[in-house]
């Protein structure tokens, strides 16, 4: 399989947006379960505050989806800038070993696949284009 691709394949093209798009869905879902578990972890029993850490990161994917949907590469840059918040959170917070592993198992790597799949599909979507003018 090409990186960047030259020819026009629709069936690549449907499998690049179907896993990115399930890779975006996917984090939004791992980013509501995390704020729910902070939520229980600080104990404190307050509805209103978790619904306001849930629906943060919740809007915050589901915004990178939608766009992503759209207009793959604002949405490719968009989780993009997701990873590099995350890292960034770590560094500020001082995160153990453990902690690293499992936020780049879990949060930073899904973010990464499903940018550069998004980055493949609008590539893919311009050589389809092109083609057809041709």
């Amino acid at each position: 399989m090409e990186i960047i691709a030259r020819t026009c394949n629709t069936g690549v093209l449907a499998g690049e947006r179907t896993a990115a798009r399930l890779f975006a869905g996917l984090g939004a879902v791992i980013w509501s379960l995390l704020a729910i578990a902070l939520v229980f972890n600080l104990q404190t029993p307050n509805a209103a505050m978790l619904v306001i850490l849930v629906a943060i990161p919740l809007v915050l994917s589901i915004a990178a989806l939608a766009l992503g949907w759209f207009y793959e590469n604002l949405g490719a840059a968009l989780l993009f800038a997701g990873a590099i918040a995350t890292v960034v959170w770590g560094l500020v917070e001082g995160w153990e070993p453990g902690v690293w592993g499992i936020t780049a198992l879990v949060l930073i790597t899904p973010e990464i696949i499903a940018g550069v799949l998004f980055m493949m599909a609008a590539r893919m979507q311009e050589v389809c284009l092109l083609e057809k003018k041709a």
